[in-house]
């Protein structure tokens, strides 16, 4: 199992905290580097830090965990994305989803309906503008051209049959962001085979590429700040729900991560996505030692 990491951008930081995690990301063993998406949050938007991983390193794979894609235009999407597999010269596998947050449609203007739908409509979309096939009739094709043929691959942030088998059609995986709040054995074996089983109900003889997300904390006052990093993400869903599943986060000691580390490994987990909840960079020293990377 390829062990990832996340660039800490739910948390307020700036230019020096992300070269310091960028940089120590791309020298160490990290498989890859992943940017996540939110928009009614003080994050950074995903598409500059996502550029700024592109530039700023040369050896991790970037991947974004994930893009809302029904809240953006397909096209524009498709651009920015190609651009961005350009700069880091092939490097991008794109996680895309609907999200569960209305707050983050409304905001900038973008239809909540019909969200599964059209995810599926924007993937075929974004393939055809990878592919040089003009927007309309008469107009010129949208560049830049991806370097990877046929474009970045897709990996669905999905959970529910009818969500896998979509998928199924078009990913190459599935991103489990269930786990984030921790790894319970049966429950997740059993999304995997989920996952495993819709694709084999499509027909595809390749294996899904299977990640999972982990929010964590190490070192001094680790059990307040997960709880906290935890408690802030998702109060949108009201403060006794945050709380609620919040307050059971147990990932706060080296045993405990690599007791969850091992277990996904156990479940045939392809790639675990580390979430930090500390902009402090010496984070990835005590996730190496925990971990004897």
């Amino acid at each position: 199992m390829d062990i990832a990491m996340t660039l800490p951008t739910m948390l307020a930081h700036d230019r020096a905290d992300t070269l310091a995690w960028c940089r120590a990301v791309d020298e160490g063993p990290w498989s890859s580097l992943a940017v996540p998406e939110r928009v009614t949050y003080p994050s950074h938007h995903w598409l500059v830090e996502l550029s700024a991983t592109a530039a700023l390193t040369e050896r991790v794979r970037l991947w974004t965990t994930i893009v809302i894609a029904p809240a953006h235009d397909a096209v524009e999407l498709a651009k920015a994305l190609a651009s961005v597999d350009r700069l880091s010269d092939g490097r991008l596998t794109v996680g895309i989803g609907v999200g569960g947050r209305e707050h983050d449609y409304r905001a900038i203007g973008a239809p909540f309906e019909r969200r599964w739908a059209r995810m599926d409509e924007q993937v075929a979309a974004m393939r055809r503008t990878w592919a040089g096939v003009p927007p309309f009739e008469g107009a010129d094709p949208v560049g830049p051209p991806p370097v990877q043929a046929g474009g970045p691959p897709f990996v669905a942030g999905v959970m529910g049959p009818k969500a896998l088998a979509r998928a199924a059609q078009w990913a190459i995986g599935i991103d489990d962001g269930t786990t984030v709040f921790g790894v319970d054995p049966a429950a997740t074996g059993a999304a995997f085979e989920r996952v495993r089983a819709a694709w084999r109900d499509a027909g595809r003889r390749d294996e899904p590429h299977l990640s999972a997300s982990l929010w964590y904390a190490l070192g001094d006052g680790a059990e307040e700040r997960l709880r906290d990093y935890g408690f802030a993400y998702m109060r949108i869903f009201g403060d006794d729900l945050a709380r609620a599943m919040t307050d059971g986060l147990t990932t706060t000691t080296p045993e405990a991560l690599a007791g969850a580390v091992a277990t996904l490994r156990d479940l045939g987990c392809d790639e675990l996505f580390l979430v930090p909840t500390t902009v402090d960079v010496t984070e990835l020293d005590r996730t190496r030692e925990a971990l004897g990377l």
